[in-house]
């Protein structure tokens, strides 16, 4: 998209807040901005005014990659050795050396198979991340200090400013030491990108009528679909969550909702959802599509339509710039994936300036403790939470 910058006799103009990322950006870095600020662009003209003479490789989403986002801007920008894949395939890039790596909607978060990965790039090319949303924990870091030459590995991080609770039945972070050092590494990598918002988010959230019986008959370890007892922490929580999301009231206030919206964006979390949005669409006469881990459809080519997203597979690195509502049929347990799902709509190009979320929820304990995590930004631990309140020790 151009929408955020003119281009004029070749030269490229972009809004001071991306000026001034450009400007800060080294190789190493993460460009932190939030949805819809212009990341892409942005990362694309640091490449071409720095490392041009190098090939581009862009890690990105599945989705991002197939519907060719990055293709078009590459394009727009004339940069030419560009090759663009997803997360999913990044182990076939570690052997590459002496290009320039994008990573886009960064995963280098933790210690796993991406993270060990990317860190192996970095020794032989140079590169950025891309992120609305960095790190919550010092943790979350050690892929990036690790590729910036801070430390050997994991366990160096670790043995010098993590100390565990000894009293814990699991690994469990007590304190973190020398966090003076931590901020210092964090602040040289981290490039804000804080942009002028023209939008505005009115989130609205719609309370639903749940069974109390059924509930009832949760808490007393029963799952009421199965009738029999309930085994763990997780199937507590997850039937506690089915009998909420597929209460009549919550399938009625959905209808209500979609029939008086004209276009509109529909986030789900399970396949029982998906049964229940699917079963009001097909009543409906609104034509609807959907994207999930086996439907890659786009949005229909309408003047009144339904977008069925699942959370996990779209709620990244996609956009829509001629909607301005989303329903969210329930709650997502980690609030970064809801930001980014809210961002789908948010875009500096979208020619609204009002935007309307839904959110459908019940006074269920279930529901109002994942809102309450999402309230506070952080992500809900579902087996923690039966603990507390289910019949378990």
């Amino acid at each position: 998209m151009l929408s955020h910058l003119s281009m004029e006799s070749n030269s490229i103009s972009l809004f001071p807040w991306q000026e001034k990322a450009v400007g800060r950006l080294r190789s190493g870095n993460i460009l932190c901005g939030g949805v819809g600020s212009g990341k892409t662009f942005t990362s694309l003209v640091f490449f071409k005014r720095n490392f041009a003479d190098r090939n581009l490789i862009v890690i990105t989403t599945a989705k991002k990659r197939d519907t060719g986002d990055w293709q078009r801007d590459t394009s727009k920008l004339g940069i030419r050795n560009v090759q663009v894949d997803s997360w999913n395939n990044l182990k076939k890039y570690s052997d590459i050396s002496g290009a320039f790596f994008i990573f886009d909607e960064q995963r280098v978060v933790g210690y796993g198979s991406w993270a060990k990965n990317f860190i192996k790039i970095s020794k032989s090319n140079k590169w950025i991340l891309l992120s609305a949303t960095p790190g919550d924990t010092w943790l979350n870091y050690i892929p990036v200090f690790i590729a910036n030459g801070w430390y050997k590995n994991k366990t160096a991080f670790m043995e010098r400013h993590v100390e565990y609770d000894r009293f814990a039945k699991f690994p469990k972070v007590k304190k973190f030491h020398n966090t003076g050092v931590l901020k210092s590494y964090r602040d040289r990598i981290l490039v804000p990108m804080p942009h002028q918002k023209k939008t505005y988010r009115m989130r609205i959230r719609e309370k639903t009528g749940y069974s109390k019986e059924l509930y009832a008959i949760l808490n007393k370890r029963m799952n009421p679909y199965s009738n029999e007892p309930i085994e763990n922490p997780s199937e507590f929580t997850q039937t506690a969550r089915r009998i909420v999301s597929t209460s009549q009231d919550r399938i009625d206030t959905f209808r209500s909702l979609v029939m008086k919206i004209n276009r509109v964006i529909v986030f789900y979390n399970y396949n029982y959802e998906l049964d229940v949005i699917l079963n009001v669409l097909a009543n409906s006469g609104k034509p609807y599509s959907q994207w999930n881990g086996t439907s890659h459809e786009e949005i229909p080519e309408s003047n009144s339509w339904v977008y069925v997203v699942q959370y996990t597979a779209g709620a990244e690195a996609w956009e829509c710039t001629y909607a301005n509502s989303m329903i969210f049929y329930s709650p997502n347990y980690s609030y970064k994936i809801v930001e980014q799902a809210e961002g789908r709509i948010d875009r500096m190009n979208n020619r609204f300036l009002l935007l309307f979320y839904y959110y459908l929820y019940s006074d269920a304990p279930i529901d109002k403790a994942v809102l309450e995590s999402l309230d506070s930004k952080k992500k809900f631990n579902e087996s923690a939470w039966a603990k507390e309140v289910g019949p378990y020790s």
